[in-house]
C-alpha cells in the first residue's frame, strides 16, 4: 500500500514504525492542489474562522471549529466542489 502524507514532522519521523508492506510517499511542500483537505480548511477559515476574537484556545477549537465543520457537512455539494480537481477528472 502507498500512504500519501503531507510533510508534517510526525508523518516523516524516523521513529515511526512503518510496516514493510506500506510505502510512505510525502506530497511536495506547498501543493494544496494535491491535498484537497487543505482547500477545505482554507474555505472554513475564509468563511467562518477568520477575523474573529476568541476568548480562549478552547473557545476556538471546540466551539467555533465544530460549528464551522457542522456548517460545512450540511453542504455536501460544497465539499465536492472544493475537493474536485477538474484537471484530474477531465480525461
Amino acid at each position: 500500500a502507498v500512504l500519501l502524507v503531507d510533510q508534517a514532522g510526525w508523518h516523516l519521523s524516523t521513529r515511526l514504525a512503518v510496516p514493510p508492506n506500506i510505502t510512505i510517499m510525502p506530497l511536495p511542500p506547498k501543493s494544496p492542489e494535491l491535498n484537497p483537505v487543505e482547500n477545505v480548511w482554507q474555505y472554513m477559515r475564509d468563511n467562518w474562522l477568520s477575523n474573529r476574537v476568541f476568548k480562549s484556545y478552547d473557545d476556538l477549537v471546540v466551539d467555533h471549529c465544530c460549528e464551522a465543520w457542522n456548517k460545512l457537512i450540511d453542504q455536501p455539494w460544497r465539499i465536492m466542489s472544493i475537493g474536485l480537481r477538474q484537471w484530474a477528472h477531465g480525461f
